[in-house]
């Protein structure tokens, strides 16, 4: 798993879409980016499957990590899941993400599948499960 992180403003979401847009050339599956919103599609390239889960009506860790697991389980060739916005996304501080950390660090292990996520905050404000994964 990779972590982009920094405060509000400091170009996580530019940085995210460079790193799927820039994997996508050698990947040997399939790359997927999700956020909360459309705004970004016409950066990311046409083969990177996007994903606006505005409209899934996604409620909570609980509703997204369903969904992380569903987008896993329906085509074994993921190989890259690019999370913008995770807190966004599920509603809740990043410091209360300790399970849907595990659940990602799972998919990971048993399916192959590399997480890369953004989440707004400073280094020493990170939550030790996110820090792990700090390089």
């Amino acid at each position: 798993m990779k972590i982009i992180y920094g405060p509000k403003g400091t170009g996580k979401t530019k940085a995210i879409i460079d790193s799927a847009n820039a994997v996508v050339e050698e990947a040997k599956g399939h790359v997927i980016f999700i956020t909360d919103t459309k705004r970004y599609s016409p950066d990311i390239k046409i083969q990177i499957r996007f994903l606006d889960v505005s409209g899934f009506e996604i409620q909570g860790e609980d509703g997204f990590r369903g969904f992380l697991k569903g987008i896993v389980a329906a085509n074994g060739d993921n190989e890259y899941i690019y999370v913008d916005g995770i807190a966004r996304i599920t509603g809740k501080p990043l410091s209360e993400l300790n399970s849907i950390f595990g659940a990602m660090e799972n998919l990971e292990a048993d399916y192959g599948v590399k997480f890369v996520v953004t989440c707004s905050a400073s280094k020493e404000d990170l939550p030790d499960f996110v820090v792990k994964h700090v390089k």
